[in-house]
């Protein structure tokens, strides 16, 4: 996930939460009772889960917590708030992933162990296989083994599997989850929707751009005859094909081109060659540009989760208010195919002293449905009192019983489209290694679009500098 955006959510947690009341932590015993038959009072279905039972060390008074944004942080600092029992100081080392700090960093924090090591740490999405699959999952303490019942909680809140996916070790243990929502929809322009089709029904928008990337083409085709572009840049489509893929980058430790992946260097030289887009570039000033039909041709829509909308196309639209700048023109539908991007995981380290008190924190910001938790104000946009920015959440419980509907999408609850997004996204085709790959990717596929290579080039390019600085086997 850009930083540009999780900078920006982070202030948002510095507002107050109009929130009451949540479980007291102390250093005590979870009762015998949490570990009999639990039922689910969202499926109906009886099932057994043994839940540990979990100690805090009385002479530790300390919760280290690494992040690489204050988002986290702020949220911990919310939850000792509410508990004003809660007895643990928080230690916060925040390290922004800018030039690759924060990771090397943390590896050297767990390794190293003793009284400063990370009780709680974040990973986002570009890297979190790393510490939940990957050569740093061993690091990770199972949500059970902090005295999560985690079967029950996962039933009842109805997280997204692609994140349950992704934060499951290769013990089968769960060991990390996510707070937010980032299935991905696509967020077009209703005024140009009316004028092309005759209608911005999301219902019917979606059969005009999908399912499958042939109607997208031919929804281009139609929006380039009265002198629109489809999407502003390559990049705009990129996440959507990466995380519709079958495989990742990697398989049996071989380099892997997924044919979906592979297919994304014949999607960005249609859209070059035809006209279909302003040939931006994604997180450059062009781009942003595009949201407020400041670029060379007006732009029908973008790909992405909530936070696009939110963090950067709202503030870069040239309004704040429905009849400013494109403020208010926007929708969501269901994109072509299912993806997401981007997203924090929360972790805790398997030596933690204080694993019933951990627990208690990361259950509240990933696990908590009710309408006590974090979610809950935060979808309802209560963060900092009503009126507040609505975002979509892990659980998709609590978005069902929320109120998702924005100005900026012309009244649309978005949660409407954003719910099964989250349950259309596949979250077994990452790996630990993605952040660097995808940026060797996407550098070729613009060499070959730009006219520099030829396809056989780009791609022999691309596995050479893979070869070159990863160890890993290139056939």
């Amino acid at each position: 996930m850009k930083r540009i955006f999780t900078l920006f959510l982070a202030s948002v947690l510095l507002m107050s939460m109009t929130l009451t009341g949540c479980a007291n932590t102390n250093d005590t015993q979870k009762s015998s009772s949490d570990n009999v038959a639990k039922e689910s009072s969202s499926t109906g279905a009886s099932s057994t889960e043994t839940v540990k039972e979990v100690t805090n060390d009385p002479n530790v008074k300390v919760i280290n917590v690494w992040s690489f944004t204050d988002e986290v942080p702020k949220m911990i600092e919310k939850f000792k708030e509410l508990n004003p029992d809660f007895p643990y100081e928080i230690k916060t080392t925040i390290i922004a992933t800018t030039d690759g700090a924060y990771q090397p960093a943390l590896d050297q924090a767990l390794v190293g162990g003793g009284a400063d090591a990370p009780d709680i740490f974040c990973a986002e999405a570009s890297f979190i296989l790393k510490y939940t699959q990957g050569d740093a999952y061993k690091y990770a303490a199972a949500y059970k083994d902090l005295g999560i019942e985690v079967d029950r909680l996962l039933k009842e809140a109805e997280i997204a599997q692609y994140t349950v996916d992704i934060g499951t070790n290769p013990d089968g243990k769960l060991v990390g989850l996510g707070y937010q929502a980032t299935g991905g929809a696509f967020i077009y322009r209703r005024s140009i929707a009316k004028e092309i089709w005759g209608t911005d029904d999301p219902a019917v928008i979606k059969d005009k751009i999908g399912l499958g990337w042939d109607k997208f083409y031919q929804a281009a085709a139609d929006l380039k005859a009265k002198g629109y572009g489809i999407v502003s840049a390559d990049g705009d489509m990129w996440h959507a094909v990466e995380n519709s893929s079958e495989k990742g980058w990697i398989v049996d430790g071989k380099l892997n081109i997924d044919p979906k992946r592979e297919a994304f260097l014949d999607f960005s030289k249609e859209l070059k060659d035809k006209g279909y887009h302003n040939d931006t570039q994604d997180w450059q000033d062009a781009w942003f540009a595009d949201m407020k039909d400041a670029g060379a041709k007006k732009i029908f829509g973008y790909f992405g989760p909530a936070w696009l909308i939110n963090y950067v196309m709202a503030g870069n639209s040239g309004g704040s208010k429905p009849g400013e700048g494109t403020y208010g023109d926007w929708a969501v539908c269901e994109p072509p195919v299912g993806f997401f991007w981007g997203g924090t995981w929360v972790l805790a380290n398997k030596d933690t002293k204080i694993p019933q008190a951990v627990g208690d924190i990361i259950e509240w910001i990933t696990l908590d449905s009710s309408e006590k938790g974090l979610q809950y104000a935060w979808a309802n946009g209560t963060l900092n009192g009503p009126g507040g920015t609505k975002d979509t959440v892990a659980s998709g419980a609590v978005m069902k019983k929320s109120d998702g509907t924005l100005d900026f999408l012309g009244g649309q609850n978005m949660f409407d489209v954003f719910v099964p997004a989250g349950e259309f996204a596949n979250g077994k085709n990452l790996t630990q290694y993605d952040e660097t790959i995808n940026n060797t990717w996407r550098a070729q596929v613009r060499e070959y679009t730009a006219g520099n290579k030829s396809r056989e080039q780009a791609i022999a390019d691309f596995k050479q500098q893979v070869a070159d600085n990863l160890d890993i086997i290139v056939e």
